[in-house]
């Protein structure tokens, strides 16, 4: 039985997950022990129903924002929870993002703005379509438009520059950010790339300095100011935490930043007994948290979710271990969690608007990716 005929049999059973809407606390019971297979089927057909439905526009687009972005987004997560590529929903959204395709490689809008951001995020997209092979091309033309404006020498960046390795929101952007450049490294390893890659090496070199821990490879003045082994947004210029400064002026760990350093430094074949590893792990097992964005609190709470469950996939245990000693299967947390904040339509929103978690395509979008992650091996 294919995933989604499974998904839409189970919706057929979803008053038996009524108990959970509206209830985090429910969730929060649940340190579940495993994952309720029926209910999580049921959650990811509501929600896909509802971006088909309610989100989707006539030209195959999400949102009402313009450009690829949003609509990459919702479409990976249709794709990620077991929608072919022949179906209209997905085909109409494929088309559409076809149409952002740049003659200098780059998949985006033609007005400047976002450009590595969009083109990373198609760059993933296109990756769960192409079985076929009918986006090779666009993937590596794309893949080479990333490399080529990612900071380094080319952008007149040597190893020493703060911001080297690093990825904004587009080519002009005056220094990098640990967002955009997780989103680069996770698009970079979509198009076929490997850990030993140059540009997912050099892109390594930037998340270490995004990290509060001073080792060899950060010796810039925030790595020694903190020292938690937490992440923060950006070490350039005077260096920024949307968490906030201490007194000292270092720059504050937080959340989803914490768990895209720890993915990024994964996939670039950093070993789990490096310091760097081992000190991010430590941060998130003390602020293991499904209920806020440890730092921030409800602001990017699904941007959160999202990332937390790419790198607890990628660390590759069934449970993890707080630092009171306390083991979570965090997929049936998580998924939990998650069906006790979707809405009776099948969508999601945070009521924080902070970076447009207030658009439910958006966080509709993050919480299915989220999910996708959530089944556990029979």
């Amino acid at each position: 039985m294919s995933i989604m005929k499974s998904c839409y049999m189970a919706l057929a059973m979803v008053a038996s997950i009524s108990c959970f809407a509206g209830s985090t606390a429910a969730a929060a019971e649940a340190t579940a022990k495993q994952v309720d297979r029926t209910a999580l089927d049921a959650s990811i057909a509501k929600g896909i129903h509802y971006l088909r439905v309610k989100g989707q526009n006539e030209n195959g687009s999400y949102s009402d924002r313009g450009g690829p972005g949003y609509t990459a987004l919702a479409t990976m997560a249709v794709l990620s929870n077991g929608v072919g590529v022949d179906d209209p929903q997905v085909a109409k959204a494929l088309k559409y993002l076809d149409g952002f395709v740049q003659k200098d490689g780059s998949i985006t809008s033609p007005k400047p703005g976002v450009s590595n951001y969009e083109t990373s995020l198609c760059i993933a997209c296109f990756a769960l379509a192409n079985k076929d092979g009918r986006y090779r091309k666009a993937i590596g033309d794309a893949a080479k438009y990333l490399k080529n404006v990612q900071l380094d020498e080319g952008e007149k960046r040597t190893r020493d520059s703060v911001d080297y390795g690093g990825a904004g929101y587009n080519s002009k952007t005056p220094g990098g950010d640990l967002s955009n450049t997780a989103t680069l490294v996770d698009a970079l390893k979509a198009s076929g790339a490997g850990p030993n890659d140059e540009a997912i090496q050099r892109a390594l070199i930037f998340v270490s300095r995004c990290q509060n821990l001073e080792t060899e490879h950060n010796l810039l003045p925030f790595a020694a100011k903190i020292n938690d082994g937490g992440f923060f947004y950006s070490p350039n210029g005077p260096g920024y935490s949307p968490a906030g400064k201490e007194t000292n002026g270092g720059l504050r760990s937080y959340g989803s930043m914490t768990y895209a350093g720890l993915k990024s430094m994964l996939v670039a074949g950093v070993k789990a007994d490096d310091p760097r590893v081992k000190a991010a792990l430590q941060w998130l097992r003390t602020h293991y948290s499904m209920e806020e964005n440890p730092g921030l609190g409800q602001q990017g709470l699904y941007y959160y979710y999202h990332l937390m469950a790419k790198a607890l996939d990628a660390v590759g245990a069934p449970e993890f271990e707080d630092a009171a000693g306390v083991k979570h299967n965090w997929r049936a947390e998580l998924s939990a969690t998650l069906i006790g904040k979707q809405g009776e339509n099948g969508s999601w929103i945070n009521p924080n608007h902070r970076w447009y978690e207030s658009n439910p395509d958006l966080a509709t979008s993050y919480a299915l990716l989220a999910l996708s992650h959530c089944r556990e091996a029979k």
